[in-house]
């Protein structure tokens, strides 16, 4: 089922698992070491200002960055409020070679929100339909919209929004379902992911709280989804998709050698202050596989150099500690 074909639009890809969009955690190191395990069918970018994609340098940019060879599988998300700026940014996103856009109709963050964009739209319905439809007009690539339940707890709105999007042109549904207001603080609501399935011939990814093989398996049968979105599950172990879909098998020393691999990538692709700051992001991530994972992550991150933080690695790591079947997800922070 997982790698059966996942349409679209006029692209056919090989895996129904993708990589969701990650504030501070998807950047261009990170899809690179999950690049090298495979198993997904395509990778998006953290969410990029749609007013500044137009005249963004890739090669300074902090999230506008990529590496040209993974271009065929990366989906460049943009948040924005304006069509016209929406579909500035979508046309350079096109002319660059990425695969898509995805448009964010979902981040919940205050300074997001208040400034008219992710979560924002969903209470302004026409303007939401009139950003998909303007990135429609603006592109022959594939479009995508992430959005979530809304701001109550009826799924009638995504409902009615999911029909709109695919009426306004959008290729597939990325759907969370919660509302705006919740964060994380309840579980999803899988029932309301199948709403918005059956109410669109569009293909419909579902996300949230995906963290182990059964998850996934659950949220494809409960709600008739076409693929699922994983997320931070992804972020602590990249092999995720090679696991689910190809039947990798972890071995004891994948998390020492992933979290070398982070180490150098992250300050080949980044200064040594923000490199700092992202890899320490992710070590949360790393510490929470572990069962006292909450103890070894400020071992992990101890100093402020690239080699205190590969000393840290191959000092904590090497001696494999026990590991939990699956992430605590307490200690996710993102």
């Amino acid at each position: 089922m997982l790698s059966a074909v996942l349409p679209v639009g006029r692209r056919e890809l090989d895996s129904r698992l993708v990589l969701a969009p990650m504030a501070g955690l998807g950047h261009v190191a990170f899809r690179e070491v999950l690049a090298g395990f495979g198993g997904f069918g395509f990778m998006v970018t953290e969410m990029c200002n749609a007013l500044a994609v137009p005249s963004e340098n890739r090669h300074s940019s902090a999230v506008f960055r990529w590496r040209d060879e993974e271009a065929g599988r990366l989906v460049c998300q943009i948040f924005g409020g304006e069509p016209q700026s929406m579909a500035r940014a979508a046309s350079r996103i096109e002319a660059e070679g990425f695969m898509g856009v995805d448009i964010n109709m979902g981040c919940s963050v205050a300074a997001i929100c208040k400034r008219g964009y992710g979560a924002a739209l969903l209470r302004d319905p026409q303007r939401a339909v009139a950003i998909v439809r303007a990135v429609r007009q603006a592109v022959g690539c594939p479009v995508m919209v992430k959005f979530r339940s809304g701001w109550g707890n009826s799924p009638d709105l995504a409902v009615d929004l999911a029909q709109r999007f695919e009426e306004a042109g959008a290729d597939l549904l990325t759907f969370h379902p919660r509302v705006a207001p919740d964060r994380r603080s309840r579980p999803p609501r899988q029932e309301h992911i199948r709403a918005v399935v059956e109410a669109v011939s569009i293909p419909v990814l579902g996300n949230g709280d995906v963290f182990s093989a059964a998850h996934c398996s659950r949220m494809l049968c409960e709600t008739g989804c076409a693929g699922v979105s994983i997320g931070r599950m992804a972020v602590a172990r990249p092999w995720i998709f090679a696991e689910l879909t190809a039947g990798f098998v972890p071995d004891q020393g994948i998390y020492l050698r992933t979290a070398l691999a982070m180490i150098e990538r992250i300050w080949h692709w980044f200064e040594p202050t923000r490199a700092i700051k992202l890899y320490k992001k992710y070590a949360v991530y790393l510490a929470a596989n572990f069962v006292h994972g909450h103890s070894l992550w400020p071992e992990l991150v101890r100093g402020h150099t690239r080699e205190a933080m590969a000393d840290n690695a191959w000092r904590i790591l090497s001696r494999f500690p026990q590991v939990a079947s699956t992430p605590n997800a307490f200690l996710f922070t993102a």
